[in-house]
C-alpha cells in the first residue's frame, strides 16, 4: 500500500473503531436494562448483577475498542508505525475481530461477518502498510523527505 492510502485508511479504521466503541456500550446498557426490568437470571444469579455486570463489561470493552482507535489515529496523524504496545492491541483488536466475525455469520448473519471483516481489514492494513523502515533509515537515522 503506498504511502498516500495508508493515512485515510488509519483514520477510517480509528473512525469504525469508535463508531464500534459507542455501539458496543449502547448495547450493552440496552441489555442490561432488559435484564434489569424484566429480572432474569442465569443459574441463580442476581438480576441487579447481572445488569452491572453487562454494563461494566461493556464500558470496558468500549474502552478497549476506543483506545485501538486512538492508537489508529495517532498513527494516521503521525504517519509513523504504532510502537510495541500500539502494536499489540492493535493485533489484539484484530484477532477479537476475526473471532467475532466467525461467531456472527451463523449467529447474526453473513452481513454481520461482512462489517466484522471490513472493520479487521482496517485495522490490519495500517499495521502491515507502516514499516518501521519507513520512518527511520537503515542505520536508525531519520530518512529526508
Amino acid at each position: 500500500m503506498g504511502a498516500v492510502a495508508r493515512r485515510p485508511v488509519a483514520w477510517v479504521g480509528a473512525v469504525a473503531l469508535w463508531a464500534e466503541a459507542v455501539g458496543i456500550v449502547l448495547l450493552n446498557w440496552f441489555l442490561g436494562l432488559v435484564v434489569d426490568k424484566q429480572e432474569m437470571s442465569m443459574g441463580g444469579l442476581d438480576p441487579h448483577a447481572m445488569s452491572v455486570g453487562a454494563w461494566v463489561a461493556g464500558g470496558l470493552f468500549g474502552l478497549y475498542l476506543a483506545l485501538c482507535g486512538l492508537v489508529l489515529a495517532r498513527t494516521a496523524a503521525t504517519d509513523r508505525a504504532p510502537g510495541r504496545f500500539g502494536k499489540i492491541l492493535l493485533i489484539s483488536a484484530a484477532v477479537t475481530h476475526g473471532l467475532l466475525g466467525a461467531f456472527a455469520v451463523g449467529l447474526v448473519g453473513w452481513l454481520a461477518f461482512v462489517l466484522m471483516m471490513a472493520v479487521l481489514g482496517l485495522i490490519v492494513l495500517p499495521l502491515v502498510a507502516y514499516d518501521r523502515r519507513d520512518a527511520t533509515g537503515v542505520d536508525g537515522a531519520p530518512q529526508a523527505a
